[in-house]
């Protein structure tokens, strides 16, 4: 109770099995949650409780980015979700997806709060939103993320909120909840560095919203950090050596420029490399923040990050929230569209880090389809960051599936980040700068630098015979054969 401050709300305290019964069958709900951290956990059992006992219940669910089991999982085996917007990460739900049981449509996560407020997705009836605590005029302040939680408060005709008392309520005041009107009234974000607060550490919401309170004391179920293997630290030398080229080149300094990065073994390898490095005072301005972020702060490394979510591992998450008091000066959440904000990541100029699945010869990447049809996982704010970045940085084993397949392709199968936002190409091989090359200068040196040495030649025939077959053309291309790259492999499980 007295995580409840404002006394009016005190007598909208209930069950979940109560609150759950506010969401209809039909209904466009919007819940927290970003990369699995801050997502409901007992609202979503209970609309599972409902269809297990034979009640008809569907819904169109909008949430930050992906969420954890819980709800994703859960919601997908029970045939809960009929539409899932805007990113996710769960095997059940992938399926249901690929399947055509779920309808999925793929958004930059900067673009998803302006879709919810200009009803792009359908009126949102009910917000579902982890907290730690309400204030005492109604403002709910967010546990391990923002996402899209704010935008969802506004726009929902009512508010469920799910106080999660596994989350300490240390972790108010780290929140930094900036609203960003929609066009044609849209304004100028004034952050002008990592550092600087916008808004309010709680998320405006009227008392007479909030519908419903419920307790949960689930904790998030984040992922392991998956282990540096010799690849992922290869690429992450190769990486940083580059970066240390750019300072030796005078286009940055030892502080570096605030940095992006996703998660991962090659994120984590990326950063705990640069615990060891010579940089120093770094900034992160990411969507983001995983283990090796505490890391960098514990090895001193790190003065400020900002982000919309904290997805720390299991391991360390029970230490990170008993010793929050040591991070808690260095960390601030924001809300997605502001953290994958292109004006923001322009003006700062953020140095992106992100991972493709697969990137052709002139430097288009694939980032969420396997073989061009299966979606994995979405593309996240890899768009917003990459488009946007001072500079943008892909990375990718060289291979995949055992090394029967390369990972450098003469075309990809399928296009989220065109060759004209792929600035450099990191592989355990080498990196390739692609800033200012034509297309055949980029072919030959992705194929020289990050292929590797079992298709380099079939890679760089295919480039000379390209270039005789569509002479005079910028971009050379045999179409039938680089589409067949991926035939052969799906015939015969092999590329060699």
């Amino acid at each position: 109770m007295e995580r409840i401050r404002c006394k009016e709300l005190k007598n909208k305290i209930m069950s979940a099995e109560d609150a759950a019964r506010i969401i209809t069958d039909g209904s466009t709900v919007g819940m927290s949650g970003f990369t699995p951290a801050g997502y409901p956990k007992a609202i979503p059992a209970e609309l599972a409780r409902r269809a297990d006992g034979g009640e008809k219940i569907q819904i169109d669910l909008i949430t930050g980015a992906s969420t954890g089991p819980e709800l994703d999982g859960l919601l997908a085996e029970k045939g809960i979700i009929r539409r899932r917007y805007p990113y996710q990460t769960n095997n059940i739900l992938r399926n249901s997806i690929n399947s055509g049981v779920i309808k999925y449509n793929d958004l930059h996560l900067s673009n998803s709060s302006q879709y919810i407020k200009n009803g792009f997705l359908g009126k949102v009836e009910v917000a579902v939103i982890e907290a730690v605590t309400i204030t005492e005029n109604g403002g709910i302040v967010p546990s391990t993320s923002v996402g899209n939680s704010n935008v969802l408060v506004e726009c929902a005709d009512k508010v469920i909120v799910e106080i999660n008392t596994s989350q300490p309520e240390e972790l108010e005041g780290i929140h930094d909840i900036y609203n960003v009107p929609a066009p044609p009234n849209t304004e100028y974000i004034p952050i002008r560095s990592a550092f600087d607060m916008a808004g309010t550490p709680y998320i405006p919401c009227p008392p007479e919203k909030i519908a419903a309170i419920v307790f949960s004391d689930v904790p998030d179920n984040t992922n392991p950090v998956a282990p540096i293997d010799d690849i992922s630290e290869k690429m992450a030398e190769n990486l940083i050596g580059f970066l240390k080229s750019e300072v030796a080149a005078g286009r940055l300094t030892n502080n570096l420029l605030p940095l992006q990065s996703g998660v991962g073994s090659v994120a984590n390898a990326v950063l705990g490399g640069l615990c060891k490095s010579e940089f120093k005072d770094l900034i992160f301005y990411s969507e983001v923040l995983q283990d090796s972020v505490l890391d960098l702060i514990e090895c001193g490394k790190l003065k400020y990050a900002s982000s919309t979510s904290l997805t720390i591992s299991p391991e360390r998450m029970k230490g990170f929230l008993n010793n929050f008091s040591e991070y808690k000066d260095k960390i601030v959440l924001r809300p997605q569209e502001i953290s994958n904000s292109p004006e923001v990541i322009r003006r700062l100029g953020v140095i992106s880090i992100n991972t493709a699945i697969e990137a052709d010869i002139y430097g288009n990447v694939n980032s969420t389809h396997i073989m061009g049809s299966k979606m994995m996982n979405g593309i996240g704010g890899s768009g917003d960051f990459a488009r946007n970045a001072f500079i943008s940085i892909f990375t990718t084993a060289s291979t995949a599936v055992g090394g029967n397949i390369s990972s450098i392709v003469p075309m990809v199968s399928h296009v989220d980040h065109s060759e004209h936002d792929v600035m450099v190409l990191v592989t355990e091989k080498g990196v390739a700068d692609l800033r200012g090359l034509s297309p055949s200068e980029r072919a030959v040196k992705i194929i020289e630098n990050c292929a590797h040495e079992d298709y380099k030649e079939q890679l760089m025939d295919y480039h000379e015979r390209s270039k005789k077959f569509s002479s005079g053309m910028h971009t050379p291309h045999i179409l039938g054969e680089a589409l067949s790259w991926h035939e052969r492999f799906l015939k015969k499980g092999s590329m060699k």
